[in-house]
């Protein structure tokens, strides 16, 4: 584990503020398996928003799926059309950028949407594709050999966790 010190929940207090001045009234909020799907189901509530917030997985799209397989991360669920959808994609930690790619390929695997925003809690830098957020609550950079993830206790509330690579 790493010294680093991220407060997950101010964070949160920021991306709300971000995400909301994002959306306008037909947005639908949409949240990567599984940090993302968590901030989309509490935005959804914090936004009052009506409905349920989707979840979108990158695994039957992603670039390295020979090497890392079906990953028990769960499934798309889109509990709306995508179809001329105002979206807004929600993640934890944008790094390489090929997350987003594979999600992107996954929403259009439901239709066409209007519009697809990105609002992620961190942005720690190193793209490797030319995928940005809209809104980012924070930038850090963090060595290649680390990685930097959500987590979220029984109660709900946010914390990271950051390990060394193998």
């Amino acid at each position: 584990m790493s010294a680093l010190a991220l407060n997950a929940e101010a964070l949160y207090l920021e991306l709300l503020r971000g995400v909301r001045s994002l959306c306008k009234a037909d947005t639908r909020l949409v949240g990567i398996t599984s940090g993302g799907a968590w901030l989309a189901e509490r935005l959804q509530r914090d936004l009052q928003l009506p409905g349920e917030a989707g979840r979108v997985s990158s695994v039957m799209h992603r670039d390295d799926f020979a090497q890392r397989g079906l990953s028990a991360g769960g499934q798309t669920h889109l509990p709306f059309s995508a179809e001329g959808a105002d979206i807004l994609v929600l993640d934890d930690v944008l790094y390489t950028g090929r997350t987003i790619r594979a999600v992107l390929n996954e929403l259009f695997d439901y239709g066409r949407p209007a519009r697809v925003q990105l609002a992620v809690l961190v942005d720690r830098g190193g793209r490797q594709l030319p995928i940005q957020a809209d809104f980012a609550a924070a930038r850090v950079a963090l060595p290649e050999t680390q990685s930097l993830a959500l987590a979220r206790d029984a109660s709900g509330a946010f914390s990271f966790q950051v390990e060394n690579k193998a």
